[in-house]
């Protein structure tokens, strides 16, 4: 599915003075160049509902391809989670895949929590150029009270199918997000079409729609298919990629994440 109204600035910084600690500034008082500290990994949120079973398969699967190229990431979710049916229950595949809960009630800690995570993460990593990202699983009702949840908010990936409710629920959502974050970039993965034509349709009524109403710029990330693989892997608590790697739903998922990680790679680089 082609990327519409993707290259957006998404963030404006101001021209500032000479700042007192500024590493130039450092580096002429002292003749010793500060070592540069590595950038954070970007946090992507999701919201998804706490009895969203597919969804959060979704987003586990995702972050469990993100590790299957060598990146570095993590699931970060409330501690609420803990006995709901969202996340497998034991630690099955790519060790990126792996949840972490945190006690986190709102979204301003629950960004901290993340925030944490991405500084372990990208401290650990092997590769510089793999990169990497962290998803944060967010309780939709969460977003009634949006204190301190404008860094969270800065990147968020939206799951929708191409059924008019959905559509309807996902524009309901962006606009709410762009009233938190209104530099914020929101990104669409649409699930559910039999057809990648209709997927594209789906995107392009919701994308239309976020325009016109909200002068609002929406990435898109192409197409999960929603097949019978993907409930066997929910089942079996694997990877679908690992469990059946063939399939049009593993390689969708495949695609996704390569979609998501390029962002990533290219925000690391911006930092």
């Amino acid at each position: 599915m082609p990327r519409e109204l993707a290259d957006v600035l998404h963030h404006f910084i101001p021209e500032a003075g000479p700042n007192p600690a500024d590493p130039a500034r450092l580096e002429s008082a002292s003749g010793v160049r500060p070592v540069a500290s590595k950038p954070e990994l970007p946090i992507v949120a999701v919201p998804v509902g706490e009895r969203d079973v597919v969804r959060a398969a979704f987003t586990w699967n995702l972050a469990a391809e993100v590790a299957r190229e060598g990146a570095q990431t993590a699931v970060v979710a409330p501690a609420s989670d803990a006995d709901s049916a969202l996340w497998p229950k034991q630690s099955a595949g790519p060790q990126g895949a792996v949840v972490v809960l945190t006690p986190a009630t709102n979204l301003g800690q629950l960004y901290r929590a993340a925030r944490e995570i991405a500084r372990e993460k990208r401290s650990a990593e092997l590769d510089p150029g793999a990169g990497g990202l962290i998803f944060v699983r967010i309780p939709p009702l969460w977003l009634r009270n949006p204190q301190g949840a404008t860094e969270l908010l800065r990147w968020t990936l939206l799951f929708t199918s191409s059924e008019s409710h959905d559509l309807l629920e996902s524009y309901g959502i962006a606009k709410l997000l762009t009233r938190v974050a209104p530099n914020g970039c929101i990104g669409v993965a649409v699930h559910g079409a039999r057809r990648m034509g209709d997927a594209e349709a789906a995107f392009s009524r919701l994308a239309n729609a976020a325009w016109r109403q909200l002068q609002l710029s929406l990435t898109s990330y192409g197409l999960l298919v929603d097949d019978l693989h993907v409930y066997q892997a929910i089942v079996a608590q694997r990877p679908i990629g690992m469990v059946h790697p063939q399939s049009p739903a593993a390689r969708s998922m495949g695609d996704v994440a390569q979609l998501l990680l390029e962002d990533a790679r290219k925000r690391i680089q911006s930092q």
